[in-house]
């Protein structure tokens, strides 16, 4: 198996003993933005000096922003079912835990989506239990499609990532046929002893065949994967170079790694107290998680959600996270629960502020918020959209996009305060653009936008 616990385990202890002058050697190779060694990655996790700390979240800032400039993408998710027939312990929706079951009819997603296309959404990521009788791929299948069909007002959602258990070939293939962005699958912990612990009697016991599903789904011609550990389980410096390593099996076996990483912590849920856990991740640490993340694989999108606090998220934006969740419900069919005073969650979040809120706290941070689903739309996924992010001409189409999706939403949705801030924001940054062909048709679809026309992109 890719993933060595051994040689992960040496690989820190060793570098606990790292010099401050080999952790200075470490942060300059870190300047050329081409990702660290095991080695590298192992002293950055277990630096402490807090003169070098500041430099790597300055670094990772900065890497971050050479890379994907001021702009950060914005979605929700939406839990559709809470059926599930596995026992994992840190998780609300376990077999053991006697609550009421739902899975929504197609009426009720379509209902959901109405939400939260009106509170301006257009990238979703579909969330469900595991359980192969009342939630089967082919109910899978027609959320997909009740999604896609779905529109309200000023528009439809887009781009539809999908966060389901580990399957087959012939499941993948089915998920790709129906036009899926993005494939996420958290191994929840690599490390193989913990993971046989958290889940006792499941479908999901199987370390090695939950590790080998980003295998089966590129093999099905899925070529965007998302990963994650939940940080909390284990060392939490164990499962960064896990992830590493996972990737870099990918990168070597189909050509492409990891089109994102999430960075979910532990938090409490039903039937789960945080005290049976002794692995919990502290705020220092986090953040020393998401900075060496960015700087060693600086290509990869880092996606935060609402799980944590404004002021975290604010923070961790800074270092490197690339992707945020904005007014997410985390209980099924609980947007419209949230619109009843009722809403129920699978796990406590943290940032409660609704997207208009958290888009006018980007806007004047500076960040230019985006809701592009343009690369996935114009097949510029897997290796083709990772060859050119590192060549450096990604930048040329998603700037633009980004521009044009924020015009949408402040046109729609915004307010006057809002309106007003993107206006000003997008003003500027087309001024930006140095190839004057794109920023001419920029200013040309812009103008339409406001005109009433819909959905340009590059």
């Amino acid at each position: 198996m890719f993933i060595n616990h051994e040689f992960i385990q040496n690989t820190l202890e060793k570098a606990k003993y790292a010099t401050k002058e080999q952790i200075g050697e470490v942060l300059e190779r870190a300047k050329s933005r081409k990702g660290l060694s095991y080695e590298d990655i192992a002293i950055l996790l277990q630096m402490e000096d807090k003169v070098q700390l500041k430099e790597m979240y300055k670094l990772a800032g900065e890497i971050k922003e050479s890379i994907y400039g001021k702009r950060v993408v914005v979605f929700a998710p939406l839990y559709v079912s809470d059926y599930c027939v596995n026992d994992c312990v840190y998780c609300g929706y376990q077999r053991c835990n006697k609550f009421t079951r739902r899975k929504l009819t197609q009426e009720e997603v379509a209902s959901e989506v109405e939400i939260l296309e009106s509170m301006g959404h257009k990238r979703l990521a579909l969330e469900l239990g595991e359980d192969p009788v009342n939630a089967p791929i082919e109910y899978v299948l027609e959320c997909l499609d009740t999604i896609y069909k779905t529109q309200k007002d000023n528009g439809s959602i887009r781009r539809v990532n999908v966060n389901i258990a580990a399957t087959t070939v012939e499941e993948y293939k089915m998920l790709k046929e129906a036009g899926i962005g993005t494939y996420i699958l958290f191994q929840e912990t690599y490390h193989k002893e913990t993971y046989e612990k958290m889940h006792p009697k499941c479908l999901k016991s199987s370390y090695e065949y939950h590790l080998t599903a980003f295998d089966r789904a590129m093999e099905a011609g899925i070529d965007d994967v998302g990963a994650g550990a939940l940080f909390g389980l284990a060392d939490p410096k164990f499962e960064v170079l896990a992830l590493m390593m996972h990737n870099e099996h990918l990168e070597e076996k189909y050509g492409v790694g990891f089109h994102t990483i999430s960075v979910p912590r532990l938090k409490p849920a039903g039937g789960v107290s945080l005290e049976n856990f002794p692995n919990l991740v502290d705020d220092n640490m986090f953040k020393k998680i998401v900075a060496v993340l960015r700087i060693a694989v600086p290509f990869t999108g880092l996606i935060l959600s609402t799980r944590e606090s404004a002021k975290m998220r604010k923070e961790l934006l800074k270092y490197g996270v690339s992707q945020v969740s904005a007014g997410s419900s985390t209980g099924v069919g609980g947007y419209k629960s949230r619109q009843e005073g009722k809403e129920s969650s699978q796990f406590k979040t943290s940032d409660e502020r609704s997207p208009m809120d958290i888009l006018k706290e980007l806007l004047d941070d500076g960040y230019i918020p985006s809701y592009c689903t343009a690369c996935y739309r114009k097949g510029r996924t897997g290796e083709r959209f990772m060859s050119m992010a590192k060549a450096g001409t990604i930048q040329y189409v998603c700037g633009p996009n980004a521009l044009m999706t924020l015009m949408e939403f402040a046109v729609d949705y915004g307010d006057k305060e809002l309106y007003k801030k993107a206006k000003e924001t997008i003003e500027r940054e087309a001024e930006n653009i140095n190839r004057e062909d794109i920023k001419t048709l920029l200013k040309n679809n812009l103008k339409k936008i406001e005109n009433g026309e819909r959905d340009f992109y590059l």
